[in-house]
């Protein structure tokens, strides 16, 4: 509508400049020159009125244009001061700004929801453009799982892990991937999966990492808790009657001593070879009780305590051990308030055990020191056992909790998979960071505050 009226007025003049033409022809034709000069140029001036309206529309139109193509929608033109043919030209500009400006404010906010919804889930997301590598955007769960700031390109991330930058690069379209990378010397698990699309010829690469070290201990956890259930169970009804055997055939055999006069030195043997088999049997029957029973606790009896009493039982327990083996222990806790939600006869089999580990990691150094310390970060309860001794190699970190593995020669592998299932049962975990040469923390993490 706002263009017709500029046609219109366009119309009008072009029909009155045709006019003026026919009857400066019929003045030519008659010979009358006084009209026809009057004719002439009132004909120049209507042809310049034309050609600077034109110019005026064409001039507004390369501005309107302008201002799209650098979508500076907020332009205002002024429709009141400007001349009567480009006022209905002006209004319409401004009405096609204003839909913009619609358009961009709800594009705005479903940008900004988009956003706020991708910095909220514990997912890390990072796109990028295929061919040139340039970053298009990454959420903070990413820069918070990878330690990463910032990125221009995603061959930067070559630098800060080279591994994962790999699997980036090569995993495909719907493909997902389980991949370790090393955070403050521990290893997690990442999964990674990825999708592309293509914008304005360009074709950009989706990865979503997240972060499965809990999921793959939870799972992992009950699946040793069935296996060591089953091993119990079979182990206990194979032995059991070999111990009573055992017996019964030494109490028979102290019977019949009076009849083996001549082969007494054999006799003595098979004695001595049942005893041997009774003491074997029974403490092996000793050894899967202790774990048939750790596996049926599912509820851990737990108990508001003081951080700083779980510490000082601790110490008077294992000072004898310390003061013999010649071991300092340094006991850091900044907060002496401050208090967690445990089964302590639990948790104190878990701290027993990482200071046992310690003593014997520190055994050769010529300065022994192993620092037991708490804190409160990240509204979790941090309990560290830290020792100076020789470390554990990268290669070991992802094997130390798996059951019946061990780094020691007389070791049965079996106290640190315990410990983690402990701390599993308490919906906490155990991380380790450890570096060859200079020692190792153990760190038990709480999530339940007292």
């Amino acid at each position: 509508m706002i263009f017709k009226k500029i046609e219109w007025r366009l119309l009008l003049k072009m029909v009155l400049l045709f006019a003026v033409l026919t009857a400066a022809a019929w003045f030519l034709v008659n010979q009358n020159y006084m009209y026809l000069g009057i004719l002439v140029a009132v004909m120049i001036f209507l042809m310049y009125d034309i050609y600077r309206m034109l110019k005026k529309a064409q001039d507004e139109v390369q501005e309107f244009v302008e201002s799209i193509h650098y979508r500076d929608f907020s332009r205002y033109f002024n429709v009141k001061h400007a001349p009567a043919e480009l006022q209905p030209l002006r209004q319409g500009f401004n009405e096609i700004n204003s839909t913009f400006k619609v358009i961009s404010k709800e594009k705005e906010v479903q940008y900004q929801y988009l956003q706020k919804i991708l910095e909220l889930v514990d997912t890390g997301i990072i796109s990028y453009e295929t061919e040139s590598g340039e970053l298009n955007w990454m959420n903070d769960t990413f820069k918070r799982m990878m330690d990463i700031p910032y990125l221009k390109t995603i061959h930067s991330l070559e630098k800060r892990d080279g591994a994962l930058y790999r699997e980036a690069i090569a995993i495909r379209p719907g493909e997902a991937k389980v991949v370790a990378i090393t955070k403050e010397n521990r290893q997690i698990k990442i999964l990674l999966a990825a999708t592309m699309f293509q914008t304005e010829g360009r074709i950009n690469k989706v990865i979503a990492c997240q972060n499965i070290n809990e999921a793959l201990d939870e799972t992992e956890a009950r699946a040793w808790q069935k296996l060591l259930s089953v091993m119990t169970h079979e182990i206990m009804n194979s032995v059991a009657p070999i111990s009573s055997l055992a017996g019964t055939l030494k109490n028979r055999l102290a019977q019949s001593n009076a009849f083996a006069a001549s082969g007494s030195g054999n006799m003595d043997d098979l004695e001595l070879g049942l005893e041997t088999i009774q003491r074997r049997s029974e403490g092996l029957l000793k050894f899967t009780e202790t774990y048939r029973n750790l596996n049926k606790i599912t509820n851990p009896n737990l108990k508001k305590v003081f951080v700083r009493d779980l510490f000082e039982n601790l110490h008077t327990l294992m000072q004898p051990t310390l003061d013999q083996k010649k071991v300092e222990l340094e006991v850091i806790l900044k907060e002496p308030q401050l208090t967690v939600a445990v089964d302590v006869n639990l948790i104190e089999q878990v701290l027993i055990n990482l200071l046992v580990n310690a003593l014997e990691a520190v055994k050769e150094k010529p300065h022994p020191r192993i620092v037991l310390s708490a804190l409160h970060e990240n509204n979790k309860l941090l309990i560290k056992v830290a020792d100076n001794g020789g470390g554990i190699s990268q290669e070991l970190l992802d094997k130390i909790f798996i059951p019946f593995f061990s780094t020691k020669k007389s070791g049965s592998g079996i106290g640190l998979s315990l410990c983690k299932q402990i701390m599993l049962l308490h919906k906490g975990n155990i991380q380790v960071q450890s570096r060859e040469g200079e020692g190792s923390v153990f760190t038990l993490l709480f999530s339940d505050l007292a």
